[in-house]
């Protein structure tokens, strides 16, 4: 390894490898620790001599880490705002003031260190070009949702209607349902409960923790497929990872689930879900011009729909 000075056109990011990561590649060390960032955007920042450990430049992905390792991601810096691309994106409801879509699976909802292009913001602006309302590299989101998790999405078209959301989303005005397959069979309704921060070990995680930001989910068992089960979910906050966490948290992770799911969990659905199960399915909120509030529903995406079926094929055997 060799010295090198952060390039002034890149903005870092910086982390810590814990214990258990001892002796991981770097590559893959970064892309579980670094949300929206792939193993292969990884290996292309280390090849790039773009990332630093204890201060040294590495220059193979393969490169092994260490417990306690300071690592340094110099993350190229953006261009500029977003550009419009097409991209397909389905619009569930469209006005004058807003869009309502369904994201799918793999896209994630604006640019981020390692996905500078391709995301929801680039398609929307491919319908509207002239947004500008927001943040410079997020025009008009007002949340957001996982990369892999798929369903319903409010985007803004004006300032005006992007603070009258975000003012719903802080007083909790806004109701938001998911479905999702959770391993075992909770108790058929509940609510969670629990603070959520950053887990005090394994930094790429969130946790239940003392300290934590409140957060407040509802379920109930929608069916008990006795392995698992499918449940309707409904966060009261707006937590990173919030619905996951919190399943976790009574042992009862999302199926598929590779960061909070562990190993015995992901081998419910071999060689068939390929991410967690979790669908954005119902989103319910008011509009200036609209007497009362508007309800937006998503269908099942169909890899989710193949994996219930599974799942209730096995319930039969």
């Amino acid at each position: 390894m060799q010295k090198s000075p952060s390039p002034s056109n890149t903005s870092p990011q910086y982390v810590e490898v814990p214990e258990e990561h001892t002796g991981e590649r770097i590559d893959v060390f970064l892309s579980s620790a670094i949300d929206d960032l792939t193993r292969s955007q990884a290996a292309q920042l280390v090849r790039s001599r773009l990332v630093l450990v204890n201060g040294s430049t590495v220059a193979r992905p393969a490169g092994r880490v260490s417990s306690g390792d300071a690592i340094v991601l110099n993350v190229p810096a953006g261009t500029g705002p977003p550009e419009p691309e097409s991209l397909s994106l389905q619009v569930i409801y469209e006005d004058r003031d807003i869009l309502v879509v369904n994201k799918p699976a793999g896209m994630v909802v604006h640019p981020a260190p390692g996905h500078p292009a391709s995301t929801l913001v680039n398609a929307v602006l491919s319908l509207h070009p002239e947004l500008s309302c927001g943040e410079d590299d997020r025009p008009g989101i007002v949340h957001r949702l996982d990369k892999e998790t798929s369903g319903l999405l409010v985007v803004a078209l004006h300032e005006d209607v992007r603070q009258w959301l975000v003012s719903q989303f802080k007083t909790r005005e806004v109701h938001k349902e998911y479905v999702a397959l959770v391993a075992g069979e909770p108790p058929s309704s509940g609510v969670i409960d629990g603070p959520i921060g950053r887990h005090p070990s394994k930094r790429q995680r969130m946790a239940v923790v003392p300290g934590g930001r409140p957060a407040l989910t509802e379920y109930e068992v929608l069916e008990h497929l006795g392995h698992a089960s499918l449940i309707a979910a409904r966060p009261l906050t707006g937590r990173t990872h919030q619905i996951r966490v919190h399943m976790d948290s009574i042992g009862h992770p999302l199926v598929g689930d590779a960061v909070y799911g562990g190993r015995a969990h992901r081998r419910l659905m071999p060689g068939v879900l390929q991410r967690h199960f979790l669908h954005a399915r119902k989103l319910e909120f008011r509009l200036p011009d609209w007497p009362s509030a508007r309800r937006f529903e998503a269908p099942m995406p169909p890899d989710l729909e193949k994996a219930l079926d599974i799942a209730r094929s096995h319930d039969r055997r």
